[in-house]
């Protein structure tokens, strides 16, 4: 029973970032890219995938960005009519404490995406840096 316990407890340290829903730095496969470095692939015709909840998108999102929204609309297919695999895409969601981005780059990775570009920042830091937004 001891053993159990122990076990349980490793187990929530080491998911308590997902508990927290703070998002990786880094997910393996993609570019972990700043807001200029997403600004400079916006000016150059990158797909930008929104993938947080309905809500959220109808507040305000970047502009031209398409809304696959995680749990209900990103699926593989879904992605393949909006970019190939050989094209440039950036996830963003609302900053470090939103992990859909993260999920969503991983995805993309699995589904042999190789041009993932992973905005941890997001739309917030979009948002400040003075970027237009929709």
């Amino acid at each position: 029973m001891r053993l159990i316990r122990i076990l349980a407890a490793a187990l929530l340290f080491a998911a308590g970032p997902l508990f927290a829903g703070e998002s990786p730095e880094s997910v393996a496969g993609a570019t972990t890219v700043d807001v200029n470095q997403a600004k400079a692939l916006f000016e150059a015709g990158a797909l930008f995938v929104d993938p947080r909840r309905d809500s959220d998108w109808e507040a305000g999102r970047i502009p031209g960005a398409v809304h696959l929204e995680l749990k209900s609309a990103f699926t593989e297919e879904a992605l393949a009519a909006e970019a190939g695999k050989d094209e440039p895409v950036v996830f963003y969601c609302n900053g470090p404490k939103c992990a859909r981005a993260a999920h969503a780059s991983e995805k993309a990775v699995s589904w042999g995406y190789i041009k993932v570009n992973y905005f941890r920042d997001g739309f917030p830091a979009w948002q400040a840096a003075g970027n237009a937004v929709e």
